[in-house]
């Protein structure tokens, strides 16, 4: 039976970590995930030494698995050359043996030393999705200059919580019937709430502008945002301009 009730019961073990693993890169994305601390805070990792680099308490999601970093773990970075520049890769190796057993752990991508500008060492390809038997997941940069390590650069994209998601509305509108007007786009429960407004319009010449935009020349070029007491959001075209599409985003 290729078709399978992941959340039913089913009187005998039937969900794999490939079912949760695909469950959860279709709700966040195919990628590689930094979420947010206990603190509210992304953290991110440090060095401790030349030669030390600290990766903290983190939770991240690669490629629809959940990994954490339960207890702050140092990685050792090879020493570097006065002269040489280099950059290194922390990475989680991720392995799937033949029993399909995963496991993961972190572990280093060495860059080629040279006189000029570093570049990133190669991340040999894999993919978990894939069912890739070996997978690299690099999640901080180290440069190194000469014999000293500089600041990491987290490379794993930060993912919000819902929370932060819930706090804001995008409202999308359509094509102006022709120069100029007030066009309503929608309207929000709680106009007084808002803390800040943004978005993009395209003109009918095919520019895109951020909202407001006050044409620095024309002001009856403009095109602006306006909400009622009510809680419409209108949109405001000068007399001059129109508008193709674009959106509005409401932040509370």
């Amino acid at each position: 039976m290729t078709m399978n009730l992941i959340t039913g019961k089913a009187g005998a073990p039937h969900i794999t970590s490939s079912d949760q693993g695909a469950m959860q890169a279709g709700l966040v994305g195919n990628g590689n995930y930094l979420l947010q601390g206990g603190d509210g805070k992304f953290p991110a990792v440090t060095m401790q030494s030349a030669n030390k680099a600290l990766v903290p308490v983190l939770n991240l999601v690669i490629e629809g698995r959940y990994a954490r970093v339960t207890a702050a773990e140092t990685v050792t970075i090879e020493s570097g050359v006065t002269g040489r520049n280099r950059n290194d890769l922390i990475c989680v190796k991720y392995t799937r043996d033949s029993n399909n057993i995963e496991t993961i752990a972190l572990a280093v991508l060495k860059g080629t030393a040279t006189s000029g500008t570093a570049a990133d060492p190669t991340v040999p390809s894999g993919s978990i999705l894939n069912n890739s038997g070996t997978v690299w997941i690099p999640i901080a940069r180290i440069p190194i200059s000469g014999i000293t390590a500089g600041t990491p650069v987290m490379l794993v994209k930060q993912l919000p919580p819902m929370s932060q998601l819930w706090d804001s509305v995008t409202l999308p509108f359509g094509k102006s019937n022709g120069n100029g007007g007030i066009y309503p786009i929608g309207k929000i429960p709680n106009p007084n709430a808002i803390k800040a407004l943004n978005g993009r319009a395209i003109l009918s010449s095919g520019t895109t502008v951020a909202i407001p935009f006050i044409h620095p020349s024309y002001l009856q070029r403009s095109v602006q945002v306006s909400i009622a007491p009510d809680g419409t959001v209108n949109l405001l075209v000068g007399p001059e301009v129109a508008v193709t599409g674009g959106i509005v985003e409401i932040h509370f």
